[in-house]
């Protein structure tokens, strides 16, 4: 019998795969990363923890919000944000260590969320300062899911970094058009600075129209 061979893939098969994965991996990488990063930031303004502090007059609310327990969750999503931006802008080991501190910034928030979520040193300091005794302290105290919602932000972070870590490499740079043409230069195309086409397409081409 007649062996019958094997179809072979095309290189411009196996290329339209690659660009079609990294589309997809960088569009779930903006969109966890951005979404995490707003949901640890909406969360760390909510109260965490709320309890009474006893009074000779009676007792006093006390609320502790996110931000009043920790500040690393916040700190930590703008830290994201701010890496999930530079991905685009650096490139191979670079890339690498950004996306890295993507990932880490949202192990660092979902450790924080978790340690503070049962914390209630806040609230006896505020029964403190609110009663003028230094010894006094919050009863009836009380937890929120808030903490929790800062943990699964700091989650979607961290998967977008890990994103980032497996298909970074096949990602845009910024400026990665002018750096592909940084070899011979073609002719200069005549700009007509009446013509506001003109100005953009010589924009979009790398040239300065000024000149």
């Amino acid at each position: 019998m007649t062996a019958v061979p094997k179809a072979r893939t095309s290189p411009d098969s196996d290329e339209a795969k690659k660009s079609s994965g990294g589309r997809r991996s960088l569009a779930a990488a903006l969109l966890l990363g951005a979404l995490g990063a707003t949901v640890v930031l909406l969360a760390s303004r909510q109260p965490w923890a709320e309890g009474e502090a006893r009074t000779v007059g009676g007792a006093l609310h006390q609320t502790a919000t996110g931000s009043d327990v920790t500040g690393v969750p916040a700190a930590l999503a703008i830290v994201g944000l701010a890496a999930l931006v530079a991905v685009f802008a650096v490139r191979r080991s670079g890339r690498t260590l950004v996306s890295l501190l993507l990932a880490l910034s949202g192990a660092g928030i979902m450790a924080a969320a978790l340690l503070g979520a049962s914390d209630t040193s806040v609230l006896d300091e505020k029964a403190a300062a609110t009663t003028g005794d230094a010894a006094a302290q919050i009863a009836a105290v009380s937890h929120s899911v808030w903490p929790y919602v800062a943990c699964a932000g700091g989650a979607l972070l961290l998967l977008a970094g890990l994103l980032a870590l497996r298909f970074g490499s096949r990602w845009p740079a910024m400026g990665g058009r002018y750096e592909r043409g940084a070899g011979p230069r073609t002719r200069k195309q005549t700009v007509d600075p009446d013509r506001p086409e003109d100005l953009w397409k010589a924009l979009d081409r790398g040239e300065d129209p000024t000149n």
